[in-house]
């Protein structure tokens, strides 16, 4: 039987703005990515989050990122390795302290927006943030981009790698994500989805935004949680490779 963890961004509300439906996500996932209050979120949404996780049994990740509530964490920031590493750390211990009052733990980290995109080519930032994963805790796993600098880091360090695919991103041939800038970079077709998650699972490719065939060994589905109709997406995608024969299970 083939197996796949289904993923998604959580807990990117703060104050009185908010993003996503957390609750309706989190049935269709398997992993929540929860934001910690620097691109997003705030403590009690991670409070709430974490435990609506502990309660469902869902795996637990640090959606760790730059500090930039304004820009949602879609901007790139210029830090230095020391920086970062130190911010990275603060993150990962405001989630696990929240995590374990509610029974659970973090055991994953996915590096949010641009910081994600960052660490794919900028040697000094995916060395931060290994580096601080790698001192806070060891056996915690990393969600990363395939082709990512950051993945032969974290290989050379022990940590363990885990690749994901986007649902509903449109990718390039060379194994990129579109850029959100260009027109077409989020898909919004369900039936298209679907097929394109059945084919990954199946055979290993995506289809690229030129129609050539991307392979992608990937161990895990995002769909992001502040994509229009990503409720019913994800559900559908669960049910669509569920009825396939495909367990949904997550990595951890």
């Amino acid at each position: 039987m083939k197996v796949i963890d289904m993923n998604s961004d959580a807990a990117e509300s703060f104050g009185s703005w908010v993003m996503g439906d957390d609750a309706r996500i989190l049935d269709s996932v398997t992993s929540v990515n929860v934001a910690c209050g620097f691109h997003g979120g705030d403590a009690r949404t991670m409070h709430r989050v974490t435990a609506l996780a502990a309660e469902r049994g869902i795996a637990v990740g640090a959606h760790v990122g730059y500090r930039d509530l304004p820009g949602f964490g879609r901007r790139f920031i210029a830090y230095s390795y020391e920086d970062l590493y130190a911010e990275t750390l603060y993150q990962l211990g405001a989630l696990r302290g929240i995590a374990r009052t509610q029974g659970t733990d973090v055991t994953y980290v996915k590096p949010h927006g641009a910081l994600g995109h960052a660490i794919m080519h900028d040697d000094t930032q995916a060395r931060a943030v290994i580096d601080a994963v790698a001192t806070f805790d060891a056996s915690l796993a990393l969600l990363l981009m395939p082709g990512s600098t950051a993945v032969e880091h974290a290989s050379a360090v022990g940590l363990r790698v885990v690749l994901e695919a986007f649902a509903d991103r449109a990718y390039l041939p060379d194994g990129r994500l579109v850029p959100r800038s260009q027109e077409g970079a989020v898909l919004h077709d369900g039936q298209q989805i679907i097929e394109n998650m059945l084919r990954f699972v199946e055979e290993g490719v995506l289809v690229a935004q030129d129609g050539t065939h991307v392979e992608l060994g990937a161990e895990s589905i995002c769909v992001h949680s502040d994509t229009p109709g990503a409720i019913e997406m994800a559900r559908s995608i669960r049910a669509a490779l569920e009825t396939a024969g495909v367990m949904i299970r997550s990595f951890v």
